[in-house]
This record gives C-alpha cells, structure tokens and sequence, in this order.
C-alpha cells in the first residue's frame, strides 16, 4: 500500500482504517485527527504523549498509514500542510509580493473566491444529512451552539436566526472560561461547528453531548473532522481561499440554510 502524497489522501485513509482499528491505534487515530496542524512541527515523542501511548505504537500507526515511518509522514505534511496555511505574517507578506493587497484587489478575489465556494457547496451538499440535522434541530428542546475561533461568526449567526424565530438555543461561548455543559437537559441537542485546526473545546463539548445521549449536528470541512467520528450527523462545507486566509461564504450560507429549514420545520 502506498503512502499518502496529499493531506486529502491522508484524510481519507484515516477515515477508511480508523473503523477496524485496535484501541491503542484507535487513540492514535483520534489524536492526529484533531491535531493534524501538529505533525509537522512535533517530535514522535511528542505526539504519541499527546495520544497517550507509547512511541512504539505511534509508529506502528505510522506504517499503517503506508508510511516507513514518522520521518515520512512528517516530511509529507511538512511538504503540504505548511504551505497550505502559514501564519499571519507569512499570508500578509505572500500578499504584498504579489501585488494582490490593494483593497480593490482584494475584494475582487475574495469574491471569486465566495462565489467558487458557493458553487461548491450547492454541488456537493449532502441533501440527506442536511434534511436529518433539520429533524434532529427542529425537535429539540433547546440547541446548544459552539462554534470557537473561526467558527465564531456562524454560531453566533445562528443563535441570533434562532432567537429572532423564537427558538430556544444556548451559545456557549467560552467566556471567562466557564464551562456550561450541566445546562445540557433531555430533549436538548448541540450543533457544533470546527474547522481543520480543529478546536478542542468545540471537540470536547460535542463528545460530551453524544456519550450523554444527546443529538450532535455538526458543520464541519471534512469526514474525517473529529466531529463525525463521535457520530454528528454532520454536514461538511469547504472554503476557498485567498492567500491563505479562507472565506466563510460557503459556511455562512449553509448555516443561514440550516436556521431557517430549522425554523420553517418548527412551525
């Protein structure tokens, strides 16, 4: 079996191995899938302490992603997943060199770039995940939102659609701190929103809801997303990106979608 080329390869073998995996490589599994950002900047050490397993194991994992080792597949993601999302500074200076950072510039590619995520969206929406997250929303007691970091917006957006439709929903916002998972109650159901750096919180709070019995809608960019690992009907939504700072057209639009089939089914 040959090894992963791509992040998207690697993605959708992981998906594909992580059903019959034993525990240890299960842990591993899980871990890389929400810490994939981590792989090319870490130590095997580091990761395996991360997955709570030995190294021998996490090499192990390694060579069953079709790799010869932890070397291989870090020089893959170091290849790939760098470039694809450097930091600030690096996106800002990319900009500058080439002559794309005039504001009129700018607003052009980002709404090209809206425009191809829309396209996108409108033809690979999975139409039956979409109608069961508007079933399992529409007959909950209360919604609970958590959308952290860049996913921030469309939570709040969507506890805005809900509250002016007069559905009861709960943002948790992560303010001070403060952990609100004890106001979860039967009937109630969380939509969780995260995309690749996945957010732990985000992560956590949804692993919380599905172990407690709990409906899990999630709004995520890919199958592999830690979210539908836990079993979130999830709908997946990819962005386009200018410079590497990605949009939220596609992601806004689908969340605006989901609000108003939510509110349309309810009454």
């Amino acid at each position: 079996m040959s090894a992963p080329a791509t992040i998207d390869e690697f993605q959708a073998r992981l998906v594909q191995v992580s059903e019959s995996l034993p525990k240890r490589l299960l842990q591993c599994a899980d871990y890389i899938a929400q810490n994939t950002d981590r792989i090319a900047v870490s130590t095997v050490a580091e990761l395996a302490t991360g997955a709570g397993v030995q190294p021998s194991a996490f090499m192990r994992f390694c060579q069953l992603m079709g790799f010869q080792g932890f070397s291989d597949m870090q020089r893959m993601f170091r290849e790939n997943y760098g470039p694809r999302w450097p930091d600030y500074s690096t996106r800002l200076e990319n900009l500058r060199a080439g002559g794309a950072d005039s504001p009129t510039a700018l607003l052009a590619e980002f709404v090209e770039a809206g425009r191809a995520s829309l396209g996108n969206l409108a033809a690979t929406v999975d139409e039956q995940a979409l109608e069961a997250a508007v079933d399992v929303l529409a007959g909950a007691q209360m919604i609970h939102l958590i959308g952290l970091r860049r996913a921030f917006p469309i939570a709040c957006y969507l506890t805005y659609a809900f509250e002016k439709m007069g559905i009861p929903a709960m943002l948790h916002d992560g303010v001070g701190n403060l952990n609100h998972r004890h106001a979860l109650r039967p009937g109630d159901a969380v939509l969780a929103i995260t995309f690749a750096p996945y957010t732990q919180d985000t992560i956590d709070m949804a692993r919380h809801a599905a172990h407690a019995g709990h409906p899990v809608v999630a709004i995520t960019d890919a199958l592999n997303s830690p979210l539908h690992r836990i079993g979130a009907t999830t709908l997946v939504v990819s962005e386009l990106d200018v410079g590497a700072f990605r949009t939220l057209s596609a992601a806004l639009t689908l969340a605006l979608t989901l609000s108003v089939a939510v509110g349309a089914k309810r009454r």
